[in-house]
Parts: C-alpha cells; structure tokens; sequence
C-alpha cells in the first residue's frame, strides 16, 4: 500500500513530506516532484522517473535525511565537519574561545546549520592573532552565556578585548553621591 503526494524540492535541495526532510538531486531545485510513501521508503519521482528513494523516517518531526551525492559541490566540503573538529580546533586557541564555539553549535537547532559561524570565528585568529580572540571571547562571555560570532567579531573591531574584564569605567569609580549637584542634603528636609 502506498500513498502519493507532490512536492517541491526548495532551496536547500530538500522536500518536505509530513514534517520530514529528504533530499533530492540538487538539479531539481524549484522543480515539482510526486512522491511515493510506503511505511518504510519515500521514493522521489520526476516525469515518471524514480530520481531518489530514503528510508522513511519516523519519530520526532523536522527531522532529516540528506545524501551526500545530492549536494551541490560547495556544501559537500561541510559534511567532513563536525562539531568535535571545531571544539578540537577552538581548544587549541583557549577554553573560552572552546566554550563559544560550543554556544554558537547549540544555538542553532541543526547542529551544522552553526558550521559558518564557527568557521568565521576560529578564522578570526587569522587576523587578529590568537591571543586577542581568546581575549575577546571572554570579553562575550563576561556578557553572556550564548555569544555569536557577530558579537565577537565587534569586540575585535572595537578593541574591547585590549581592555581588561571587570574593569570598572571612569563614571562608575565615581561615588554616587560625588559631582551631583541635583542631590539634596538633610538642610533640605530640614533636619539639623
């Protein structure tokens, strides 16, 4: 028994049938497609010809099934990485620029969907030097526990990682209640 249906195959090479994602030859992009649905195979035809088939995917929604020799050849360099490869590469800058990339990885809800940003970052240490990244990824995290590469990469362009962290700034070495002049003393109230 089998059930068909269309779809069609979006930008990211991949059809969407009942909340789970297969992918399709990347030539078939914006194109339409009918779709064969059996309890354990998703086959993929175009103009009565099988073009793809996967094993049904069952459970929890969104999830996805992508065959390397689908993609075009820009992504294929991605499916060599990992999340261990970036936390591996970022460890050998410091721990704090390990435990931003681990922020940016369980930002994202696919897991390589976070690879660019990461990539970005640990490329940053190109320019800047290893020193002032592990410096300015802990400036992100003095700030938050979820920082973005955008976040770190204006701390660079700023300078705030040259800074010192915990630093206070001149306005707030200054007592509260000097240089007010808006501030009123007890004559005021009218005690002694």
């Amino acid at each position: 028994m089998a059930v068909w249906k269309t779809a069609t195959v979006q930008f990211n090479y991949h059809i969407s049938v009942e909340k789970m994602h297969y992918s399709v030859p990347y030539e078939y992009i914006k194109h339409r497609v009918d779709v064969r649905m059996t309890r354990s195979t998703i086959e993929v035809f175009y103009q009565n010809h099988r073009i793809c088939s996967h094993p049904r995917l069952h459970g929890k929604p969104g999830q996805y099934s992508t065959v390397e020799a689908h993609m075009p050849e820009n992504h294929k360099q991605f499916v060599q990485w990992n999340a261990q490869r970036f936390i591996t590469w970022a460890q050998q800058i410091g721990s704090y620029t390990s435990t931003a990339v681990q922020a940016i990885l369980s930002a994202h809800k696919v897991e390589q969907q976070g690879y660019r940003s990461c990539m970005a970052l640990l490329k940053l240490a190109d320019k800047h030097g290893v020193g002032r990244l592990e410096a300015a990824c802990v400036r992100a995290l003095s700030y938050t526990p979820r920082p973005s590469f955008q976040s770190i990469k204006t701390i660079l362009a700023t300078g705030q990682d040259r800074l010192e962290v915990g630093t206070p700034s001149e306005s707030q070495t200054t007592s509260s209640s000097e240089n007010h002049s808006f501030v009123r003393g007890a004559d005021y109230y009218g005690r002694g």
